[in-house]
């Protein structure tokens, strides 16, 4: 159970540390994130902290949605996520939760959906070796073979490495450092590339020690 935030990346650089070496960086936009409401145990049967991210335009929320903004006093959000937390009175509703919930040196998971490549064949999305390149190998050379059964048991396996859609996942990469924090910008600067494409929405998440 940790908390964390949602944010966007913006793009990735390299910056320098002090001893002048090129760090490869992510350029995180996270926050701040208002706190919208409390699950708690005896009412949700579980204790979590519900945040959100981005405003949302008055005129695109429907009422049930205005009546849970309203009742936490907060200026309505497009994107909301919960984080199972003990302590609920850290977080109070109508706060908000910013950058320097984090600090330079810690060490964090990120979660985001990864860039959609379309539909793929097995070399590309399982990295099968290709087929002879030689004569009398003809319409062979990148396709996946043999793939059906016997007649016991007669059908595909469950997990079968096949041809179809790569990428457009969630992805989470997990243990990588806060090189710095900008709380004036609300920016996050992470060690390392995380996954997505610019501008995508991204969890960051404490990792648990």
């Amino acid at each position: 159970m940790t908390m964390g935030m949602l944010g966007r990346k913006l793009g990735m650089t390299q910056l320098f540390d002090e001893e002048g070496r090129a760090i490869p960086v992510t350029i995180v936009e996270a926050g701040p994130c208002p706190v919208v409401a409390h699950k708690s145990p005896e009412k949700d049967g579980y204790s979590a902290v519900q945040i959100g991210f981005e405003e949302k335009r008055p005129h695109k929320v429907n009422k049930s949605e205005k009546g849970i903004f309203d009742k936490a006093g907060v200026t309505p959000v497009k994107h909301l996520k919960e984080f199972r937390v003990e302590d609920l009175e850290s977080y109070p509703v109508g706060s908000s939760v910013t950058v320097d919930l984090f600090e330079a040196g810690e060490v964090v998971n990120v979660s985001g959906t990864s860039k959609g490549k379309g539909f793929a064949g097995v070399v590309k999305r399982h990295n099968y070796s290709r087929g002879p390149q030689s004569h009398g190998a003809s319409l062979f050379h990148r396709r996946p073979g043999s793939a059906g059964a016997s007649s016991y048991p007669g059908h595909i396996f469950k997990g079968k490495t096949m041809p179809g859609q790569l990428g457009n996942e969630k992805v989470t990469v997990k243990n990588l450092k806060i090189f710095a924090v900008d709380p004036e910008h609300n920016l996050l600067i992470v060690k390392g590339s995380i996954p997505g494409a610019t501008k995508s929405l991204v969890l960051i998440r404490k990792a648990k020690v």
